[in-house]
């Protein structure tokens, strides 16, 4: 079985953080949503959990980021081409999201980022595996 991730990021409003990831077309597992958390399902193997910040907070004692004042990661995500990572990007920012910074154009890499209605910041990125450059170790 191949390795899982499930990133687990504290919200405030659980309906809204529903209908702003489902206006970026991601589903979401029913086994795993209650009235505290739910299951975005990004891919087969990847899993974003969003949960309630005092449900959230149950699993630490350490006193949560909030992602409005500080980043606490950035959550990157591969896509298919240029225009797929400008697609998503749009699609955020009409649901609402704020858009940090401009696209990157590295040539044979290319992203673009938005921060969520929470405040978490999202990368989209697009590499040709046959342009990156040469490594100098």
């Amino acid at each position: 079985m191949a390795t899982q991730i499930y990133v687990n990021l504290p919200i405030e409003d659980l309906d809204r953080s529903v209908a702003f990831f489902s206006k970026l077309g991601y589903s979401f597992n029913p086994q795993f949503t209650d009235e505290k958390a739910t299951c975005m399902v990004i891919s087969d193997t990847i899993y974003v959990m969003l949960l309630k910040r005092a449900f959230f907070q149950t699993f630490t004692d350490k006193q949560i980021v909030d992602a409005h004042k500080a980043v606490e990661c950035s959550i990157c995500l591969s896509a298919d081409s240029k225009e797929a990572v400008d697609e998503m990007v749009a699609k955020a920012e009409a649901a609402g999201a704020t858009i940090p910074n401009p696209a990157s154009d590295y040539g044979f890499m290319y992203q673009h980022s938005f921060d969520d209605p929470d405040g978490h910041h999202w990368e989209f990125v697009w590499m040709d595996p046959n342009g990156a450059p040469e490594s100098e170790v």
